[in-house]
């Protein structure tokens, strides 16, 4: 029945497709880009929900964990990001994935909604140390589309794999184009510690 309601809601009354050609795996994190509004959260709750997918999660700074926004984030799968302590974040979801027979994690790689060149790696390093598959789902409002085509299986190699999911996102138009930048194809690695 809720899946009926997303439907309805997704499709007939905001009038969005989806083109989903991929398999959603048990475990996996769900890479979505372009993210350029608040809207795309919302979005992408009823694109998933009009799957039939449920308990997906996804992470957002800890500001919006406040009264009143808190509960109501953490009812829809919201983890809290503490972005200014020293945890290793990868290493507490890698262990998340690990807890559960089914985990859906949605990262945005951007990390804000302002145009970024500067992609955090965190989505990519989760799903390799959780050693699961990085689904890619692209958000594209001109379209009125949301594309999950491509699946990335994390090889170690960085530099290559992050020119895959670039180029797979180049073609997409966010809700504000302008505000979406792929940075260079070849990314440059900085020291992990």
């Amino acid at each position: 029945m809720k899946r009926k309601i997303y439907q309805f809601i997704y499709k007939n009354i905001l009038g969005w497709k989806m083109d989903v050609t991929v398999e959603i795996f048990d475990k996996c994190v769900i890479c979505v880009a372009p993210h350029t509004s608040n809207f795309d959260l919302f979005l992408g709750k009823l694109f998933y929900g009009a799957l039939g997918e449920k308990d997906s999660h996804f992470m957002m700074k800890k500001e919006w964990f406040r009264f009143p926004f808190g509960p109501f984030f953490r009812r829809v799968g919201g983890i809290p990001v503490h972005r200014g302590v020293k945890t290793s974040l990868v290493d507490q979801m890698a262990e998340a994935f690990n807890a559960k027979d089914k985990f859906h994690l949605a990262i945005t790689p951007e990390a804000t909604r302002k145009a970024n060149p500067e992609w955090k790696l965190g989505f990519y390093y989760i799903a390799l140390g959780a050693k699961v598959p990085i689904i890619l789902a692209a958000i594209d409002y001109e379209k009125k589309c949301i594309f999950a085509n491509k699946v990335i299986y994390p090889s170690g190699d960085v530099v290559k794999d992050m020119r895959e999911v670039k180029l797979y996102f180049k073609d997409f138009k966010g809700k504000h184009p302008e505000r979406f930048d792929l940075g260079d194809l070849d990314i440059k690695l900085k020291e992990r510690k």
